[in-house]
């Protein structure tokens, strides 16, 4: 314990926490902050001036972040006949139907990301009550109801992230590893903020992006100055 509270020190003491840092001095004192024995994950956190519970306030889409997130996504696909096997090529990691359905009701849930045909969803719709709170329910918004399975497995494979608006109006994603570069860093929390952004709900009043902060998984979080977001619209 002692070398971790000497570890947390001289990290603390390499950066002013009451300060806030254009995105890119932010992505990059995270990224050197990042001393812990694996590859921790560069994290960026926003508080939204929103209420996720009225539906016209809610922020929930998907984004594909160019470098990827350095994570191996297991993709699960509710398909049948060619469609399955479409799935397959795409390099699905499970594929099937009632009988997929059925590992999933005893709660092997192998996969990160489902995806599901629309002619699946009378079968998927079942499994609302184990896969909605795992975040893993298909849905149209998110491309995660497609014909277009090949895109969507491919897309899931390729770092795309989805992300939703938490009770108090937080929103947070993985924005890559520490063992990123700089500038892959950066484009990907450029394109995650762009999609907040975009994102922004039509019930949202007043100030919508409070605060940013931008952490490793073992680091403290670096405020982030939000007018510097402007730069990345």
């Amino acid at each position: 314990m002692a070398k971790q509270g000497k570890r947390l020190k001289a990290i603390y003491s390499a950066f002013d926490r009451e300060k806030a840092y254009a995105l890119e001095e932010a992505v990059k004192l995270a990224k050197s902050n990042a001393k812990a024995k694996f590859d921790e994950t560069i994290e960026i956190s926003m508080n939204l001036g929103i209420d996720p519970r009225h539906a016209d306030q809610m922020v929930r889409g998907v984004v594909g972040l160019p470098h990827g997130t350095g994570k191996t996504v297991r993709v699960g696909v509710f398909a049948r006949g060619p469609k399955a096997e479409e799935a397959k090529a795409a390099g699905a990691d499970v594929v099937g139907a009632d009988d997929l359905a059925a590992l999933v009701q005893e709660g092997k849930i192998e996969f990160d990301r489902c995806i599901a045909t629309p002619d699946m969803m009378a079968l998927v719709g079942r499994l609302g009550k184990v896969l909605g709170p795992r975040g893993l329910m298909p849905n149209p918004k998110l491309g995660t109801v497609t014909m277009d399975v090949k895109g969507a497995v491919t897309a899931a494979k390729a770092g795309q992230v989805e992300f939703r608006a938490e009770k108090a109006g937080i929103i947070h994603a993985g924005i890559g590893k520490a063992s990123f570069g700089e500038d892959a860093l950066l484009a990907n929390a450029r394109a995650f903020v762009d999609a907040i952004q975009r994102a922004k709900p039509t019930g949202a009043k007043g100030t919508y992006v409070k605060k940013v902060a931008v952490s490793s998984t073992m680091g403290p979080g670096v405020r982030v100055d939000v007018a510097s977001l402007s730069a990345t619209a």
